[in-house]
């Protein structure tokens, strides 16, 4: 069962397992914590593994109704996490919107981070081709919203991207939240002085499901992070945590 704490207004579902250096892993647009449990049985025997539901998802709150978010609102939701489980600094590991609260994290919250672990990071301001694919991605899911309603279009999406039954599930079930973070993608307003500024250690992923927009964005955060290192088509997001950490996978 989920233990519960407050974040930035809401309760906030988090489970832990293992012992050891704290990680605490921040999911994907149409997820929820159960989405790690792969990754996190790797770690547990490495870690303080912390898991939770952004909020609107699995078994967290949202405001109602719940239609936006910004990602320094996600950010401040995981600022209270961290604060309320301890073990700072920690070990961050997002992926898409997950990594850009991880970002922001290192950003506004520096002392609560150790090192973070960005997979598939949407910084798509640095990067020119992303505008043609975003549109049409806004396209898709205008029609799939007409043709068959928001749970039936983030299904959709998640399926065009890539993912599996379980997680094209998990989105569907939230499609509001699917919907705010969506909208909230753009909120996150980081300069190259920014990305420069973060000096903790980065390892960035770029998956073997990234497209290639979203691999330019994984290569001018690599260039300008001073501290990053990037794998190009690489899934083994729990091999980068533990690199982060010092350690070897078993």
């Amino acid at each position: 069962m989920p233990q519960m704490v407050e974040g930035a207004g809401v309760e906030l579902a988090y489970q832990e397992r293992g012992s050891g250096p704290t990680v605490v892993l921040v999911h994907g647009i149409g997820d929820s914590g159960a989405g790690w449990q792969t990754v996190a049985a790797v770690l547990e025997p490495h870690a303080r593994v912390v898991t939770y539901d952004r909020r609107g998802y699995g078994d967290s709150g949202a405001p109602e109704p719940y239609e936006a978010t910004t990602v320094q609102e996600q950010t401040e939701d995981l600022a209270a996490l961290i604060a309320a489980v301890g073990g700072a600094p920690v070990t961050v590991c997002g992926c898409d919107v997950g990594a850009l609260v991880c970002l922001d994290l290192a950003r506004r919250h520096r002392a609560l981070v150790a090192g973070a672990v960005l997979v598939d990071p949407p910084v798509f301001a640095f990067v020119e081709q992303a505008t043609e694919a975003l549109s049409g991605e806004r396209l898709r899911l205008e029609e799939g919203l007409r043709d068959g309603g928001p749970a039936a279009a983030v299904e959709a999406h998640l399926q065009a991207a890539g993912y599996d039954a379980e997680r094209c599930a998990r989105g569907r079930s939230a499609h509001a939240a699917f919907f705010a973070d969506y909208a909230g993608l753009a909120t996150l307003e980081l300069g190259r002085r920014d990305l420069r500024d973060i000096t903790v250690g980065v390892r960035i992923l770029s998956t073997t499901r990234a497209a290639p927009h979203e691999r330019a964005a994984a290569a001018v955060l690599d260039g300008l992070m001073p501290e990053a290192v990037l794998a190009q088509e690489s899934d083994d997001i729990a091999g980068a945590v533990l690199g982060l950490l010092g350690q070897a996978p078993d």
